[in-house]
């Protein structure tokens, strides 16, 4: 009797720790799951950021090279406009890419500026057409950037609540950084007209 007893307390006690084990797996999967899709929805907005900033960096050159047909163009805005796009292709986070493209955004402005001496360039179809799809694509990058903080949101939520947050601890999910402006794009840029 005392041996039956102890295999049915073993089994007793195999059974508990398999119940358990299925408690937990049925909390933790479904939990993992989530967190690996939400994870996935905010790799693919910021791929659709870079996207729409590669497209816009890759307008840069067109651009200038119509304005360099009708101007005596600056050699080193010229290679301010070329660091700033080969930023954009290495950046590696929301940061070096809000960084690299704010960059961008100021080498096209002092184009720009440049631009301002030669009305017959403001004039031409293909610079008012080049002008036109770079301010579509700022308006672009503007939208897939609050797409991807908005994908950033609903995942860093996620993994703050709990029992989400000890999964995600074990796992080795983070949270994923926002993609915010740099500080120089706060300042509003500074027109002279009567320094020439």
């Amino acid at each position: 009797m005392n041996k039956r007893y102890e295999k049915r307390k073993g089994f007793g006690v195999v059974g508990g720790i398999i119940v358990v084990l299925a408690i937990i797996l049925i909390l933790t999967v479904p939990t993992y799951n989530r967190l690996a899709a939400s994870r996935e929805n905010v790799n693919e907005a910021y791929a659709q950021v870079q996207n729409v900033v590669q497209r816009r960096a890759d307008l840069i050159p067109n651009l200038v090279n119509t304005v360099k047909g009708y101007s005596d163009y600056e050699g080193e805005t010229l290679t301010r406009i070329t660091e700033a796009r080969s930023g954009i292709n290495k950046a590696d986070s929301p940061k070096e890419l809000a960084d690299a493209n704010e960059e961008l955004s100021q080498a096209v402005r002092e184009m720009n500026v440049v631009v301002e001496n030669y009305p017959e360039l403001k004039a031409n179809t293909q610079y008012t057409q080049l002008m036109d799809e770079l301010a579509g694509s700022e308006n672009r990058i503007s939208v897939e950037r609050g797409n991807y903080n908005q994908a950033v949101k609903a995942y860093n939520t996620d993994l703050k609540k709990f029992p989400t947050n000890i999964i995600a601890g074990f796992t080795g999910y983070k949270e994923a950084e926002y993609f915010e402006a740099s500080a120089s794009a706060q300042d509003a840029p500074t027109v002279d007209f009567n320094n020439k």
